[in-house]
């Protein structure tokens, strides 16, 4: 009798842990749903607020919790308290948070601290087995600005290799590399195809199209130099 009843004890409170464990899940879920709808309707304060909810139990979420309060805060113009966040968010998950990495990026290049910016990018690259567009992207800027500009040439091809939907920002600025390295035939492809891409609403590639075709005619080196690159527009979202 006594093993009956230890055993139906043991019983009762495996369900009773599951049937807790059920809940906890559910309202953990919860919490990220009215989040997230809050964020849609740009009420970033109460999808904070609904975040940080499901902080109040441990586990897996957490990271992804710290990572949408970190968007929430850089929506909000607090970049100081979105770097602590993202941290939290990347520590969470081991350095292997690409989408996190990437946030973080963008933050410190708002805050000008470009060392770590571009450091956080690489890591971004490396934790999505080099599949980050638009870390690859800033990585070109990067090496362009700093006269690196075979590397950043690389940097724009793999990006426009691994973008599911080819940015213009990547063909334009490979073809300002490419003009600079006398391959102007070249260049005007990749202008060209920003300008397919952008369906004609690229203002950089228009530009570069045009010297590149006076360049053809007159060969007044002043035209490349005249050239320009163009900013990839960071596009910040939440975790579901």
């Amino acid at each position: 009798m006594r093993n009956r009843i230890i055993a139906v004890t043991a019983f009762l409170v495996l369900l009773v842990s599951g049937l807790a464990s059920v809940t906890r899940a559910n309202d953990i879920e919860q919490a990220f749903e009215r989040g997230n709808e809050a964020f849609r309707l740009s009420a970033y304060e109460r999808a904070i607020f609904e975040y940080r909810l499901a902080l109040n139990w441990p586990g897996q979420h957490e990271a992804r919790a710290h990572y949408n309060i970190g968007v929430c805060h850089h929506k909000l113009g607090r970049l100081t308290e979105a770097v602590v966040e993202y941290r939290k968010a990347i520590k969470g998950q081991s350095g292997k948070y690409p989408l996190a990495s990437y946030a973080l990026g963008i933050a410190l290049q708002s805050l000008r601290k470009h060392d770590e910016a571009r450091a956080a990018f690489a890591q971004a690259v490396e934790s999505s087995g080099g599949k980050h567009a638009e870390a690859l992207f800033e990585l070109g800027l990067y090496a362009q600005a700093n006269g690196e500009l075979q590397t950043a040439a690389e940097y724009y091809q793999r990006s426009i290799k691994q973008s599911k939907h080819s940015t213009p920002a990547s063909h334009n600025n490979l073809g300002v590399i490419l003009a600079l390295f006398g391959q102007t035939d070249d260049a005007v492809r990749e202008f060209e195809i920003a300008m397919v891409v952008s369906r004609g609403k690229f203002d950089e590639a228009r530009h570069n199209l045009s010297l590149c075709h006076r360049f053809r005619t007159t060969k007044a080196s002043m035209l490349i130099a005249d050239l320009k690159t163009a900013d990839n527009p960071a596009r910040l979202t939440v975790a579901n």
